[in-house]
């Protein structure tokens, strides 16, 4: 996956085989995983939004979408989160063409959440400790280009002033070795992903990026937010119905 290319190789059949994956890896997780980074622990937001009743979006970029849904998936007070494409275009947001760097597009998660159970400041207190880097300017991982670049895409002025107000108190503290390179963008509509994309993380358990890169990341989220963490994934099948 350390190229679009190989990351597409095998998607059809990936997800044509993806409930015998799931059955087949179901070892994967009662065994502990080896991660290609370490999560780190982050303190609460000082400022964040009033618990409210009802449900709200937000939609955050971190890398390959697989993670970040996954991540997501498994947090109280989520009622649905979806994979797909933010920054650009309504016709370009076709895998293959936000794959080329050129759309504005970056790979995101919509998530529908209850503001009652869950606050958009914890969104992001996961969002930046567990579900990706934000110290990476236009990659994670193995994958590079700005569709993989670390984003919040504020939905309103409460969101992005909860959000850069984050961010400066995380950078004041030096939680990071370096300096968080996470944009803010605003005004910018959410188009969701190819099926084939949706649930990867839950369905192929057993597929090597996910293996290494994602898996660890749920096991993190269990780790530093008990409170918080799910056991049961909230998937866009079951949520749609």
């Amino acid at each position: 996956m350390t190229t679009i290319n190989n990351r597409s190789t095998g998607f059809v059949r990936g997800a044509l085989a993806a409930l015998a994956l799931a059955v087949a890896g179901a070892a994967f997780w009662l065994t502990p995983a080896i991660s290609a980074e370490d999560a780190v622990k982050v303190p609460p937001p000082a400022i964040d939004e009033k618990a409210a009743i009802g449900t709200e979006k937000a939609i955050f970029a971190g890398g390959c979408f697989w993670g970040v849904q996954g991540v997501f998936q498994h947090v109280k007070g989520v009622s649905k989160a979806v994979s797909g494409y933010t920054g650009g275009a309504k016709d370009d947001a076709v895998y293959e063409t936000v794959g080329t760097g050129r759309t504005g597009h970056a790979e995101s998660v919509e998530i529908t959440y209850d503001p009652s159970k869950v606050t958009y400041g914890q969104l992001l207190q996961v969002y930046f400790s567990v579900a990706h880097n934000p110290t990476q300017l236009n990659y994670q991982g193995p994958d590079s280009g700005t569709q993989y670049r670390s984003t919040i895409f504020a939905e309103n002025d409460a969101q992005k002033k909860i959000a850069q107000s984050y961010i400066a108190q995380l950078d004041k503290a030096k939680v990071f070795g370096e300096p968080i390179v996470t944009t803010l963008e605003t005004g910018k509509t959410f188009y969701p992903a190819e099926n084939y994309h949706q649930d990867f993380l839950t369905l192929n358990p057993t597929y090597p990026y996910i293996v290494y890169n994602d898996l660890p990341k749920v096991a993190n989220l269990k780790t530093l937010f008990p409170a918080l963490y799910s056991e049961k994934p909230v998937l866009v099948l079951s949520a749609s119905n």
